[in-house]
């Protein structure tokens, strides 16, 4: 098949999308919850985003050869499905986890803030070390943060990841540990892809119990999916005063969520915290090569074919004024003032009841461009080593001049 004569329908919250696939055949852009079966009947190809459930009730009767997915998790795709039509598949695992980890860090610091926390000796509990959390481990540790990890599937595998020797990881616990270990940290943030059954089930992983074993003052952060933490088993936690902060992104029943909830949080942000732009651009580029190699046809683009110039190319920063964690929020806040995402979710509240679906849904197709800590280059007036391990450990490039 030629790339030309294919028909592409693709969510429009995939950035430049049109751009990148036109060079394959003619793109209709859609929003992703308004991709139907009659507009996949004569697709080649669907490109689509977590909102978008692809299976047989969407592909029936269509001649869709190939489904892309630009996020790292397909809990949303019937890969069974596909595999039976011989449907090509292809999701984005990684191209978003530097962004979560970098909203993991903006919460951390913006929590440190609020409540007078200094986050340097103090521990974090990691469920989940995959893409993602093995990237918050490394920024946490960059901060001084103790970090535990807990990842059953990655226990039984032996713990046999490629250790780097990395100077930024000697607080990490390289043992995977039972959850229940993880219950004493300061911090307890979720990882873990959505699955309903068997052994390693993280439906309502964050139940009642869950809750009940937390030591009283912890941080709760869920930024996987809304589902792995019980949203009542939540709510009863907060109200019982056992959490000092509750920081989430993801939510039960989007986008119909709970606003009782959103009310009882610290930070609350509409499942956002993978939406940098260059997080989004590498789920596309990686969905793009897929497709390319699907249809035996040549790439034309790579990532750096579309990535615009960094919003802040480069930060000055006077170690002297504050102390070290307030020079870190400051910096972090040039880039990423991870308070602004959660004052625009909060006016959902606002908003009549009956159009709080539409709006959420609102937050996340018209999300501001966020770039990721890396496009900045750090300028530091007087040396200090410490600050300059932990900028370069949650992905700042440091200057010399």
């Amino acid at each position: 098949m030629s790339g030309n004569s294919m028909k592409i329908v693709a969510d429009g919250n995939i950035p430049f999308v049109k751009e990148c696939f036109s060079s394959l055949g003619e793109v209709k852009v859609v929003g992703g919850r308004k991709i139907t079966q009659a507009l996949c009947a004569d697709a080649d190809i669907l490109l689509v985003r977590s909102i978008t459930q692809v299976g047989e009730e969407l592909l029936a009767g269509s001649r869709v050869r190939f489904v892309g997915t630009a996020t790292i998790g397909f809990d949303h795709v019937d890969a069974d499905y596909l595999r039976k039509r011989n449907i090509g598949f292809a999701s984005a695992p990684g191209s978003n986890a530097n962004s979560v980890a970098e909203y993991v860090v903006a919460a951390l610091l913006q929590v440190g803030q609020k409540y007078g926390i200094t986050l340097d000796g103090k521990s974090i509990g990691i469920v989940g070390v995959g893409n993602v959390g093995s990237r918050v481990a490394q920024k946490a540790a960059a901060l001084g943060i103790k970090v535990f990890l807990n990842d059953p599937p990655l226990a039984r595998q032996k713990s046999n990841r490629k250790e780097r020797g990395d100077r930024r990881e000697e607080n990490i616990n390289k043992g995977y540990l039972p959850i229940e270990e993880l219950f004493d940290c300061d911090f307890i943030t979720l990882h873990t892809p959505l699955t309903f059954e068997g052994d390693d089930k993280t439906f309502h992983l964050a139940d009642k119990k869950f809750f009940k074993l937390l030591k009283t003052g912890c941080v709760f952060l869920n930024t996987s999916r809304g589902n792995v933490a019980d949203t009542d088993a939540l709510k009863k936690t907060i109200w019982e005063g056992k959490l000092q902060a509750a920081v989430l992104d993801v939510w039960e029943n989007e986008p119909d969520i709970d606003t009782e909830l959103l009310q009882m949080v610290d930070i609350a942000t509409p499942h956002i915290a993978g939406y940098s732009f260059d997080g989004k651009a590498a789920g596309m580029i990686m969905i793009y090569k897929a497709a390319c190699e699907h249809f035996a046809l040549k790439a034309k683009f790579d990532v750096e074919s579309f990535l615009p110039l960094p919003i802040v190319p480069q930060l000055k920063i006077n170690p002297q004024v504050g102390n070290e964690q307030e020079v870190l929020l400051n910096a972090v806040e040039k880039i990423y003032d991870i308070k602004s995402d959660d004052l625009r979710m909060r006016q959902i509240l606002n908003e009549p009841t009956e159009k709080r679906v539409k709006f959420f849904d609102r937050l996340r197709k018209e999300y501001p461009i966020r770039r990721e800590f890396q496009n900045t280059e750090v300028i530091l007036e007087n040396s200090c080593k410490i600050l300059e391990g932990k900028l370069a450990g949650i992905g700042f490039k440091l200057s010399n001049g």
